[in-house]
């Protein structure tokens, strides 16, 4: 992926502002040993180079404007902007194709696990793992096949098919990337009545049934009711 970019004459925040309003990017090109040059970038360029099959561990072919020589480099680090999402400040780092470097490798999961057809849960605990290669063997992505998986399973990075120049990084034993769990319950207590606390007339603490035969008992009509001590006269 070819790379065009230019040096920056000035640094500082201002100067990143300004560029980033005009639709560049700022960055770093560090060399192998080399003083690193202030750059920036087109903002359509790099996203067009980022979001390619290789995404952000593709191997650029850097050239700064008005020379000749390629830089094979890698994104090293980037910077997003908190509002918008977008990429804000790059870091390239110039490479040796021959020669291995890290980098950290998403984790696709392939399949549908036999312990959520029984109505488990899939999740996937860890998405990234650090690998060592070659700049232009670092592989897009990894698979795990979880199809086989049943409720309880869980698949370690020990699992993981081995990849011909390939090396992980991570702890192969401790390293979990998936499991299949049983569905979380969550049940809601049930209203408790405290111990002298009273009801309403007429009603009974929940999960109680009233007593057969028992019924509300009619109001007395204000014709029923005598005065006492009033006699006919």
């Amino acid at each position: 992926m070819k790379l065009q970019v230019q040096e920056r004459e000035r640094r500082g925040s201002a100067d990143a502002r300004r560029l980033r309003k005009e639709g560049f990017i700022p960055g770093v090109l560090y060399g192998n040993g080399k003083h690193p040059h202030a750059i920036y970038i087109p903002e359509r360029e790099l996203r067009r180079v980022l979001t390619g099959p290789s995404g952000l561990h593709a191997i650029l072919d850097v050239v700064l404007e008005g020379q000749k020589t390629t830089h094979a480099s890698i994104l090293k680090d980037y910077q997003q902007d908190p509002l918008r999402g977008h990429i804000s400040h790059v870091d390239l780092q110039e490479v040796r194709l021959d020669q291995p470097i890290q980098a950290s490798v998403n984790v696709q999961l392939m399949g549908e696990p036999e312990g959520v057809k029984e109505g488990g849960v899939l999740s996937q605990v860890q998405r990234e793992i650090n690998v060592e290669a070659l700049p232009m063997e670092i592989p897009e992505h990894i698979e795990l096949d979880v199809s086989g998986m049943a409720i309880g399973d869980s698949l370690r990075l020990a699992d993981l098919p081995a990849r011909e120049g390939v090396k992980y990084l991570d702890n192969p034993e401790e390293t979990v990337l998936a499991t299949v769990t049983l569905p979380t319950r969550v049940e809601e207590p049930e209203p408790e009545v405290e111990e002298g606390e009273e009801l309403p007339e007429g009603e009974v603490p929940e999960g109680e049934e009233q007593p057969e035969g028992a019924a509300e008992q009619p109001a007395e009509s204000a014709g029923d009711a005598g005065e006492p001590g009033a006699t006919e006269g």
